[in-house]
């Protein structure tokens, strides 16, 4: 502290000023204990300068402690043994927060040697964490004093460590004091070369399950493949090999190469880790190639790699990003859960194991029961699943299929294409619905008086607001019936008939199947949206599911099993734990969603699924749509289906499909692999 900033404190009018003028020069110390001013000033090293947090609380302090003795006579100056005291404080706040911030060589110790290297050796199994730490208070005895320090590590999942140490000091060259450097200000047991380690248990993540209380996720056998870089003589060769063998696991042979060359000799590059089953049909590939190393392990997985994939989500090591902004919940090598199910019921399924710390010479320290990751109950049936998956594997589209029985709504599968990169399409997507929206226009134009014998053109060519629409392929059927309309998918029709739903006659008919309305199946999900109002084309394209309407293929699966039910009832995808549920919607008027259900299945007799007639088992029923999007010429265009069989109500969608056909297929493909 410079000569002229002392003049000026001693000047200083008022406790303002002073905190001013020390604010300004950026000082910071330990908040006060009692009126020590003049100690305070004169213990403002630079080694006692500290975070802006800390900066914060010290003003505070300061301010307090200022206001509480205004008035009073005690000059600046007065101080005695208290400047020696506060000196010491300084010297222990400013070792702590380099303890915590990384910093220990810029500290003056009292004792020679390379504090920061035998501080590492001592922390073991806890270098590279950062813990807690609180300053006490010091207490000086001529040269020597000391101060308690509570410390609290963080030791992932949960759990905590804390202990109180202490911090030894010492007078040197008049008033500097400096900190003495022992093992035992890491933890006060810790002697000589001894060094804290951690012993850990095996945590086993809640399994996840489906209907009829099938396994989905449990604990399963896999194998860890790593590369030691000192063992390879051909970095390139490995690389390409090993690209080669597990490209179906997504082992990229640059990638792989890179991260190869920039590792240290001996540190393990993590290749992949395969299912045992996959490990063993390509172990003789790759079992013996020079600097490849295999490991045992358990993984919480699916009976598949695709099955449920985006749904269910995964597990897999904490990232540095969670850790931030989790402090002292995870550490290094902790397991977590990445999208899906997984992430969203972490607190749930999350487990932690025994814990022991004890010193290398064997001192147990402290022991921590691990926690049982508690089980997770969905509604997915491992059949209808298996079938939704493989109608989507060979789909080079981004695409979604979603069922739900009837009965109770329960979301029986829920599966995403190979190209939808782990995004949930199936429940996220918010996109047009096309023509299968009018399934909700058709509904809503029965409510309207509108009957399905009632003649109803279908032209080529309509024009609503100033805006011509067509049909696909610019179409036309003339003076035909309602039904007509329907099963051959007539926009014309369709716009020609908007008046009649008026300005909300349209959201209404969607609400009364669950589109649009809020509903939750414990994760994130796209319910519908349908504008109201709008211009007469707005509205006009909004009846065959174009313009400013949104849906998700979960969306349409429930309207549709609505329909079938003849009742709307919110989709249910958890059961355990016990999830808040929307209460079911009014019953739908049996005589007219009969009518509208006669319609579907006659798209699928003589409309535009007939490819589904030859499906075994009950009548299927539906409703083809094609979406256009984008404003390109010719237009790219969705696919969508969407119907039910038997207790079953679906939705397909395809990204950029073209038209309706792929979907329609995946349809065929999902009901005839259902059980029977």
């Amino acid at each position: 502290m410079t000569p002229r900033l002392l003049l000026r404190l001693n000047r200083a009018s008022n406790p303002l000023s002073i905190v001013l003028l020390l604010a300004g020069q950026g000082f910071l110390t330990k908040p006060l204990r009692g009126w020590q001013t003049s100690c305070i000033m004169g213990a403002m090293t630079p080694a006692a300068r500290l975070s802006p947090a800390l900066r914060r609380r010290f003003l505070i302090s300061f301010v307090a402690s200022l206001v509480a003795v205004i008035g009073t006579t005690v000059g600046i100056r007065a101080c005695g043994n208290n400047d020696s005291d506060s000196r010491a404080q300084g010297a222990v706040d400013g070792f702590v927060t380099a303890w915590r911030t990384g910093a220990l060589s810029e500290v003056h110790y009292a004792n020679a040697g390379n504090v920061p290297a035998l501080y590492a050796k001592a922390a073991g199994d806890f270098v590279g964490e950062t813990p807690k730490l609180a300053a006490g208070d010091v207490s000086t005895d001529g040269d020597k004093g000391h101060a308690k320090v509570h410390v609290t590590w963080g030791l992932g999942s949960g759990q905590t460590w804390r202990y109180d140490t202490t911090v030894q000091l010492r007078k040197q060259g008049g008033e500097d004091w400096r900190i003495v450097w022992s093992p035992a200000i890491l933890h006060p047991k810790l002697k000589g070369d001894d060094a804290l380690q951690v012993r850990r248990g095996v945590a086993n993540r809640g399994d996840i399950r489906g209907g009829g209380d099938a396994l989905l996720v449990t604990e399963r056998p896999v194998i860890q493949v790593d590369v030691v870089p000192r063992e390879v003589p051909d970095p390139n060769a490995l690389a390409t090999t090993l690209g080669a063998k597990l490209s179906a696991d997504d082992v990229d042979s640059a990638e792989l190469r890179k991260h190869i060359r920039g590792a240290k000799p001996d540190e393990r590059v993590e290749v992949v880790t395969l299912r045992r089953e996959r490990y063993d049909a390509v172990k003789s590939a790759i079992h013996d190639l020079p600097g490849v190393h295999f490991t045992e392990a358990t993984m919480p997985l699916p009976p598949r790699r695709e099955f449920a994939r985006a749904v269910l989500g995964a597990v897999g090591p904490v990232t540095k990003e969670e850790m931030t902004a989790h402090p002292g919940r995870y550490r290094i090598g902790d397991q977590v859960g990445k999208g899906g199910l997984q992430q969203r019921y972490q607190d749930l399924l999350a487990s932690s194991a025994d814990v022991t710390i004890e010193t290398t010479s064997g001192l147990k320290l402290v022991s921590f029961a691990g926690k049982v990751g508690q089980q997770l109950t969905t509604t997915l049936d491992l059949r209808t699943q298996d079938a939704a998956d493989n109608a989507l594997a060979s789909q080079d589209k981004q695409s979604a299929l979603v069922a739900i029985r009837v009965s109770d709504g329960a979301i029986l599968a829920a599966a995403n294409g190979p190209s939808t990169s782990g995004v949930n399409l199936a429940f996220e997507a918010a996109t047009a619905p096309g023509s299968t929206f009018k399934m909700v226009s058709g509904w809503g134009y029965l409510n309207a008086g509108v009957t399905p014998d009632q003649t109803v053109p279908c032209p080529k060519y309509v024009t609503a607001g100033g805006k011509r629409f067509q049909n696909d392929h610019e179409f036309e059927l003339g003076d035909v019936p309602f039904h007509t309309d329907f099963a051959q998918s007539c926009n014309t029709a369709f716009a020609g008939l908007a008046p009649k739903l008026g300005n909300d006659g349209l959201a209404k008919a969607g609400k009364e199947l669950g589109i649009g309305t809020k509903w939750s199946v414990g994760l994130d999900a796209h319910t519908g949206s349908i504008a109201t109002g709008g211009s007469d084309a707005e509205k006009a394209a909004a009846v065959f599911g174009q313009g400013k309407t949104t849906v998700s293929p979960l969306a349409m699966a429930a309207a549709t099993a609505a329909v079938a039910r003849g009742q709307w009832r919110q989709p249910v995808l958890v059961t355990g734990p016990a999830q808040q549920k929307t209460a079911d919607g009014k019953k739908l008027d049996g005589h007219l969603i009969g009518q509208l259900r006669e319609m579907m299945c006659e798209v699928v007799t003589k409309g535009t699924a007939t490819a589904l007639r030859s499906v075994p088992g009950e009548p299927v029923c539906g409703k083809t749509g094609t979406a256009e999007y984008g404003n390109e010429q010719p237009p790219h265009s969705h696919g969508w289906f969407v119907g039910y069989q038997g207790d079953i109500a679906f939705a397909v969608f395809v990204n950029d499909g073209g038209s309706s056909a792929p979907a329609v297929d995946i349809a065929g493909r999902f009901l005839r692999a259902l059980p029977r």
